[in-house]
């Protein structure tokens, strides 16, 4: 058994789908995008330790910096 995703080029695709799967030679699987995944997994280990916590002290520093104005 293959999967396989498919572009719909005409309006009366997704109906021949539909009926197919009717006649069980397919089975049509709900839409689902691409597993999203939180930033700080994505561009985890990116950045050097050493780096990482230079930045953090950076945006630390701005932050307070902004809340005294």
């Amino acid at each position: 058994m293959e999967t396989l995703v498919v572009e719909l080029t005409h309006k009366n695709a997704l109906q021949l789908l539909r009926d197919l799967e009717a006649l069980d030679i397919i089975r049509l699987h709900s839409e689902k995008g691409p597993e999203k995944r939180k930033l700080s997994e994505k561009y985890k280990g990116i950045l050097p330790k050493e780096a990482g916590e230079d930045l953090l002290n950076h945006v630390t520093n701005a932050r307070n910096e902004w809340g005294s104005i």
